[in-house]
């Protein structure tokens, strides 16, 4: 491998359907406008809760991508 660098960012997705899908749409919007996206780590999981009833599934990713000075 290469010498090369990664920057990590943090990131929350939401879904009313489930965490795996919560974090499909979190890498999906950031790879709208990152490139080279490397690895994503569950960090957290948590539920909204509203009137007794799940809302919402959210997944804390932590995600990396190759950084590009260019």
């Amino acid at each position: 491998m290469p010498d090369s660098v990664y920057k990590v960012i943090e990131l929350v997705g939401s879904s009313s359907e489930s965490w795996e899908k919560a974090a499909e749409l979190a890498v999906a919007r950031a790879g709208a406008s990152l490139r080279d996206l490397r690895i994503a780590e569950v960090v957290e999981q948590d539920l909204q809760i509203e009137n007794g009833k799940i809302r919402a599934f959210r997944t804390r990713l932590k995600l990396s991508f190759r950084y590009n000075e260019d």
